[in-house]
């Protein structure tokens, strides 16, 4: 390609991958998306092809191989610097790349996308939700993220339990009437399927019937998907559905005050919060003086940053800065696929 050794950062959700080629003077020459890349909630089969697919689409935009690649850093929730699993390394040893990936911590990346200054915040509220507190350039303490059964509180799981929990009550007459209960419904059990004709349903209406059994029947990461409807009703003016959005910005807010100790920037990142509404303004507005919020489309950036650091490079805002304008112009030339659909080899 006539051009010197490239970077490759990749940024690994339990969504969809990014993955982005650079050269070391920051210039984004390759940028791809695949599907969800964290081993966690996805297992290794699934996680190691959608790396692999967003990998893939990067080198076909840059016009390259792994070959040319000296350095590939993976962000991926649970993995901190230094991590030994190796899950990734086939994927990729078969497409030529012969060293060891480097693990960073999700959180650090966030945080590396929106700034460079060795002190400051990391928040990320998306499907799950974590602060981490950042010194030197170096992650010092992190609160939350401790997973749907002990925390995420104000996350897209955490709102989504909320949502099917209001509608449950609305539909029990235990709690206000909320047009959330329409659009769980309709998400949940589109087709009606749930619905058994003729059962005796104990006394229950028809609905609530078919939404415990349609809810039982799903996996519980399941209800994150419900997180736009609290979107959709707080926008159309549903008190139940503001009320808990309103919620979550305060609990991602308690959960920043866990870590906080001097001002510095605050950098957010993930849906919920970045997203404007209840949530996104609940959490501003405890923000204090000294404490800018700085919001984050992901982590993408983050992963170069780190890999300049990893190579010796000492990145500023300016570079930073230049990471960032020029991935937004690839990002603006990609098209958008449906990874559903598209099934890669790893």
């Amino acid at each position: 390609m006539g051009r010197d050794a490239l970077l490759l950062g990749i940024d690994a959700g339990g969504t969809s991958t990014r993955a982005v080629l650079a050269t070391h003077s920051g210039d984004c020459v390759g940028y791809g998306v695949g599907g969800p890349g964290n081993p966690t909630a996805r297992g290794v089969a699934e996680a190691s092809c959608g790396v692999a697919e967003a990998v893939d689409a990067a080198l076909r935009a840059a016009g390259g191989t792994l070959a040319e690649v000296v350095l590939v850093v993976a962000a991926v929730a649970g993995h901190d610097a230094g991590a030994e699993a190796r899950w990734l390394d086939p994927a990729l040893r078969a497409r030529g790349f012969t060293d060891d990936v480097v693990f960073e911590s999700d959180l650090l990346a966030a945080y590396a996308s929106g700034s460079v200054s060795p002190f400051g915040y990391g928040v990320v509220c998306g499907t799950g939700a974590s602060v981490i507190r950042v010194e030197k350039e170096k992650t010092v303490a992190t609160s939350d993220g401790l997973g749907w059964m002990l925390g995420d509180r104000g996350s897209g799981f955490w709102i989504g339990r909320r949502v099917v929990r209001a509608a449950a009550a609305h539909l029990d007459g235990t709690g206000p009437e909320t047009a959330l209960t329409e659009g769980v419904l309709t998400m949940l059990d589109p087709d009606g399927a749930a619905v058994l004709p003729g059962r005796a349903v104990s006394g229950r209406s028809e609905d609530l019937d078919r939404l415990i059994r349609v809810v039982y029947a799903g996996t519980p990461a399941r209800l994150a998907g419900l997180t736009p409807l609290a979107f959709t009703a707080a926008g159309a003016g549903d008190a139940v559905g503001t009320a808990i959005l309103t919620a979550a910005g305060e609990e991602m807010l308690h959960t920043f005050r866990a870590v906080r100790t001097e001002p510095g920037p605050v950098v957010i990142g993930g849906s919920v919060l970045s997203t404007p509404g209840p949530a996104h303004a609940a959490f501003l507005a405890g923000l204090d003086e000294g404490f800018p919020p700085i919001a984050v489309v992901d982590g993408t950036v983050g992963t170069l940053i780190l890999a300049m650091r990893r190579s010796g490079i000492r990145p500023d805002e300016a570079m930073r800065q230049r990471i960032t304008d020029s991935l937004r112009a690839l990002r603006a030339e990609s098209s958008p696929v449906d990874h559903r659909a598209r099934r890669s080899r790893a």
